[in-house]
Parts: structure tokens; C-alpha cells; sequence
């Protein structure tokens, strides 16, 4: 099958499994009633975050038993079908953190074990060796990338294009050099521009946890995959994902630091403040988008032709999207520009 026919196949797929999901979202209770900190102003079915799942889960299922993937790197991915379950169980009921949690670091051990040693990472002036202690490191980051990424689902559009974005320049860098990236960035791409079609603002439906942790922890692993095939650095990643890591990353940070309720639910990350500047999600949106093909993309292709240069690159691209997300009060309740 040519990657062309199978993304049309994705595209129209997601689309009517999407459509489909709903429909039948409010028939299960799958629905977002607004809280004070939500975006939206009326009920909206959530989890339609499903269709992406589904279609992905399947493209790795076939990946596997046409031996395009071995049965390790096999195993790794479809530890995320754990974290949907995971996702789905609490978009219908809350699930508490204590369970969701470990769950998510017993799935995140599982792909690092299935993966094994991760690499040496190049810092330019020296190297963070294989080791016990990467290994670690990679665990947490996986935990933190999904989760990060729920966190930026908060208006319409934003997950979805992002994974968009993410998954055609990543589809750029890797085309010729790795098979099993290139189905998967591909895959990815066409199936969130079917959810797209729904998720647009103003929303129809939600992605819900059952897609953004899915997502989130499935970039994880083609992250780590890519760096065990070569094709990509983990500087790479960082630059393709800037956006969500420095908004998400920064909101912690200061809602930590100013002694708030970090953990608890909230609508003050940087994108949610300047939607609601800017009385618009689609503005929002857009701008992510211009940034990941504009500034981030070309950073991340420059990443990978030197290497040894990637922390630089990195802190160069990243350094603007601090300042952007400082601008726009990350983690800061009740913010308004204007009293800047």
C-alpha cells in the first residue's frame, strides 16, 4: 500500500469515526459540561480522541505483521493502548491520580525495558553516557510528555494541529532514512486532520484524555525510537514539540513557585491566557501552527545536519517561546495583558 493511499485512508477514516464517536459520546455520558475555568460555554461530547487512537493502534498492528517493526520496538508502542484505556476510564469517570499516575510510570518503565539501554545523549561539549540514570530520565520524560500534552488540549484545535505540524516536519527529516518513522509520522498526521475537521473552532467534539495522553505518550516513543535508529536526536524532539514542553513546563513552574494548588485543575497556561486576550481559539491555534513550520521546523532540520550544535540550537529556538509564554502569564490566575 502506498503512503499516500494509506494517509487518504487515515484521513477519511478518522473523519467518519470521529463523526461517529460523536453521536454516540452522549449516549455514554462522554460529555464536557463547562466549569468555571473551561473554554467553552455549552456541553460538548469528549473522547473523540478514539478515532486517532484506533487508527493508530492499527497501522502499528500492521506494521507488525508485515515484519516492518520488530517485536520489541512492537511491544513499546502499544504500551500506549494502556494509557488510552487509561484515558478513556477518566474522561468518563475521574480517575484518581494515585492510580493514574503509577500506571503511567509502570507503562513508561515498560517501553524503556522493551527498548532497552537509551543513547548517549551529544550535549555538544560532552556526552551523557548510557547508563542506569538516562534510563531514569527517559521514564520520567515520557510520563511528563503525556500529561504535558493533556495539559495543552484546552482549546479547540490546538492537540490536534500540533500533532499536525510535529508529525509532517518530523515526516520531513526522517523520509529517507527511516521506514517505520515515516508510516508513523504520516499515520499520525492524516488521522488528526480527520479529528481536525471536528475539532475546528468551534469545537464539535473534544479529544479528550483518551487522546492527548495517548499522544502524547506515543510521540514519546517514536522519540526514543528514532534515537535508537539514528534518524533523529533528542534535540530534535525538543525543538518539534517547543511549544507545549516551554508552555506546560513554565505554568508548573510558576504555579509551583507561587505556592498554588499545581496540581489541581486550571486555565492558566499561556495559550488559555492569550485565547481569552484575543477573544479567539482559532487565532491562537494558527500562531502555534506558524511557529512549529516557521521557526521550530527548520530549527529541528538544522538540529539534525549538526548534531554536535543541537544544545545550542535547542536554547536559540527555545528562548523566544520562554519570553512569549513570560508575555502572555504562564501559570498566572486572572491575567491580563494589559496590566503588564
Amino acid at each position: 500500500m502506498s503512503l499516500l493511499l494509506l494517509c487518504s485512508l487515515l484521513f477519511l477514516g478518522s473523519a467518519i469515526l470521529t463523526g461517529l464517536f460523536r453521536w454516540v459520546a452522549p449516549r455514554v455520558r462522554l460529555i464536557a459540561v463547562p466549569v468555571p475555568r473551561s473554554a467553552h460555554s455549552r456541553p460538548v461530547p469528549v473522547g473523540g480522541g478514539v478515532s486517532i487512537v484506533v487508527l493508530i493502534l492499527l497501522v502499528i498492528a500492521y506494521c507488525y505483521s508485515t515484519d516492518q517493526i520488530p517485536a520489541n520496538e512492537f511491544a513499546a508502542l502499544m504500551a500506549a493502548a494502556v494509557i488510552a484505556c487509561i484515558g478513556i476510564v477518566d474522561d468518563i469517570k475521574q480517575l484518581d491520580v494515585r492510580w493514574r499516575i503509577p500506571a503511567q510510570f509502570l507503562a513508561s518503565a515498560y517501553v524503556v525495558y522493551c527498548l532497552g539501554n537509551v543513547p548517549a545523549i551529544d550535549f555538544g561539549f560532552f556526552y551523557f553516557p548510557e547508563s542506569i540514570l538516562l534510563n531514569v530520565l527517559a521514564i520520567f520524560a515520557l510520563v511528563w510528555l503525556l500529561n504535558l500534552y493533556n495539559f495543552m488540549d484546552g482549546i479547540d484545535g490546538i492537540a490536534a494541529t500540533e500533532l499536525i505540524a510535529v508529525n509532517l516536519v518530523s515526516l520531513l527529516i526522517v523520509i529517507n532514512s527511516d521506514a517505520v518513522l515515516t508510516l508513523l509520522s504520516a499515520s499520525f498526521a492524516a488521522a488528526a486532520g480527520g479529528f481536525l475537521l471536528w475539532n475546528w473552532a468551534p469545537a464539535k467534539i473534544f479529544m479528550g484524555d483518551v487522546g492527548s495522553s495517548f499522544i502524547g505518550f506515543t510521540l514519546g516513543v517514536m522519540a526514543l525510537l528514532s534515537i535508537l535508529h539514528g534518524s533523529m536526536t533528542v534535540w530534535t524532539w525538543v525543538l518539534l514539540l517547543g511549544v507545549f514542553i516551554v508552555d506546560a513546563t513554565l505554568t508548573l513552574f510558576v504555579r509551583y513557585r507561587s505556592k498554588q494548588r499545581w496540581y489541581d485543575g486550571h486555565a492558566s497556561h499561556a495559550y488559555q491566557n492569550a485565547a481569552r486576550h484575543y477573544k479567539s481559539h482559532a487565532k491562537v491555534t494558527i500562531t502555534v501552527v506558524l511557529i512549529n513550520f516557521f521557526w521550530l521546523g527548520p530549527l529541528a532540520w538544522l538540529s539534525m545536519q549538526h548534531p554536535k550544535m543541537g544544545l545550542a540550537i535547542t536554547v536559540m529556538g527555545l528562548i523566544p517561546l520562554l519570553l512569549l509564554a513570560k508575555r502572555f502569564g504562564a501559570g498566572r490566575e486572572n491575567f491580563s495583558l494589559y496590566a503588564q
